[in-house]
């Protein structure tokens, strides 16, 4: 098999929670480009037809399923599968990247907040794999899956940042075990689950820190840089493909050296 072969997608169906804009748009371009159809899953149904357009108009096929991931007793789930099957008829990658976020310090933290973090950051990671596993790629022989965790699941946060986010530490700590364990038990389904721990990238999650401290961000960056519109294609293409097919349970960083030093 010849390397560009190794990272040909082309047959290959990938699902992306959170992909209607910022790094999961950016992955379903990749895949897409790639030779992947993809089915990207958000919450807002205008924000996802943009983005179904802008993939049409680079020629991807693509599938737009409005859907809250938040809400998982309203059977978010199993309806988001069963439509991405409708369609395509198998699910080879399935990219988590769908996430949550709040701000408040430790000693404050409500409860509210805590619950709403950990049901989509980890709760809704777990129920989709288990579905897609259950539902594709157990039943095709393989497959691939992506969690996006962050370096915030590595350690703690820089005091001099004021970042008061316990719950979205805690659960991207938590994916990046979820993945390990994963791994292990269904390596035997010949199923790779990866991790990818982005650093600082702009985003809507990020805006408020960066509009802040990002001279102090970039400073502290080995590669003195900010994440950038195309740092996470790269990776995702090589995680989703062949390419990696003898890589599974690790989580790699894609942060300019942060968790390095």
């Amino acid at each position: 098999m010849s390397v560009k072969s190794l990272f040909d997608l082309t047959g290959k169906v990938a699902l992306i929670t959170g992909g209607s804009r910022g790094l999961g748009l950016q992955m379903a371009e990749a895949l897409g480009e790639m030779g992947a159809k993809v089915a990207i899953a958000a919450r807002k149904p205008a924000e996802l037809a943009a983005a179904e357009a802008a993939l049409a108009a680079k020629g991807i096929e693509a599938l737009a399923v409005p859907v809250d991931l938040g809400d998982l007793a309203s059977g978010a789930v199993s309806r988001l599968v069963e439509a991405v099957l409708a369609r395509f008829g198998r699910i080879d990658i399935l990219i988590n990247n769908a996430g949550a976020t709040w701000g408040a310090k430790a000693e404050d933290y409500p409860q509210s907040a805590w619950d709403k973090v950990m049901t989509l950051n980890v709760d809704a990671i777990f129920q989709l794999s288990q579905e897609v596993g259950k539902r594709a790629m157990i039943p095709q022989g393989g497959g691939k899956i992506i969690n996006i965790a962050s370096i915030a699941g590595l350690g703690g946060n820089p005091p001099e940042l004021s970042m008061y986010t316990i719950a979205y530490n805690t659960s991207k700590g938590a994916v990046v075990n979820f993945t390990r364990a994963l791994a292990a038990e269904w390596g035997r389904y010949n199923i790779n689950v990866n991790a990818i721990c982005p650093g600082f990238f702009p985003s809507k999650m990020s805006q408020g820190l960066l509009d802040r401290f990002s001279q102090q961000v970039v400073a502290a960056t080995p590669l003195a840089r900010l994440g950038g519109d195309e740092d996470m294609m790269g990776i995702a293409v090589f995680l989703a493909s062949d390419a990696s097919r003898h890589i599974t349970g690790q989580a790699v960083a894609v942060d300019g050296g942060v968790s390095a030093v």
